[in-house]
């Protein structure tokens, strides 16, 4: 009976392993180009722009070209609201041919800025409504799969120096988890993990420069993606009030994807 027993018992736990999804991680190399817009025409009103641009295995191959744009609401200098609308065009490669999924998306979030003493803080809120074209063996079926995506973000600006013309430390980290009917194995969609420097060039540019690493789970929810990404975002503030007090500048509108 204990022969039996422990024969049942290890056949159970190899059907077990077999029916358990073995977790696989993929490494890919990017790099990821942007450049980001903050326009405030008014004490409330204003407007944010931005085009992005990531390849893959580095610079070699496409990965996806993204354009995005937005009606601002200030609330305070220091607190935001943005809504707008943004379109993507992700590369999918099938047998050596290169097509694009489009991908259309609304989207809702709240801006917060602040300081700990030197360090500059900024909190991102943003909702997500999507609608991602489905292709089949690398061409468009006319189909599209909604989801609601929520995201986090929070980027830290650290100085090392008094001056402000040398760079400082930047830091971030974002969570993003989605729903919708589309969405069965993947709630966790995926973590933004940066770090790098941050310098403003004058005339309201400033740029930001490091290694990102995301971290997204696949739609079958077995596989997921590494991403150690080369990152360089550009943003540019323009503030067409009359030149506002020290401190009361129109904070950057950190952005991505």
């Amino acid at each position: 009976m204990r022969f039996a027993a422990s024969g049942l018992l290890a056949l159970c736990a190899s059907l077990a392993a077999a029916q358990t999804p073995v977790k696989q991680i993929t490494d890919n190399q990017h790099v990821w180009l942007s450049v980001n817009s903050t326009m405030r025409f008014s004490e409330r009103w204003g407007a944010i722009a931005d085009f992005h641009v990531r390849r893959t295995h580095y610079i070699a191959d496409p990965g996806f070209y993204f354009v995005r744009g937005g009606a601002s609401y200030w609330l305070a200098d220091n607190l935001s609201l943005v809504a707008g609308y943004g379109h993507m065009w992700l590369a999918s490669t099938v047998n050596g041919q290169t097509a694009f999924a489009d991908e259309n998306r609304i989207y809702q979030q709240i801006i917060y800025s602040s300081r700990i003493g030197k360090v500059s803080v900024l909190n991102r809120f943003r909702n997500e409504q999507r609608w991602r074209e489905t292709l089949d063996n690398g061409k468009s079926t006319g189909d599209f799969a909604f989801s609601n995506r929520l995201r986090y973000l929070i980027s830290l600006g650290i100085p090392v120096v008094k001056n402000p013309k040398y760079p400082q430390i930047s830091i971030a980290n974002e969570v993003a988890v989605q729903f919708g009917k589309s969405v069965v194995y993947n709630t966790f969609d995926q973590i933004r993990l940066f770090g790098g420097i941050r310098q403003g060039f004058g005339r309201g540019w400033s740029y930001d420069l490091g290694y990102m690493l995301l971290y997204q789970q696949g739609a079958g929810g077995n596989s997921y993606s590494r991403n150690h990404t080369i990152r360089l975002f550009f943003y540019y503030t323009l503030d067409t009030r009359r030149k506002p007090a020290a401190g009361k500048e129109t904070p950057h509108h950190f952005e991505d994807e």
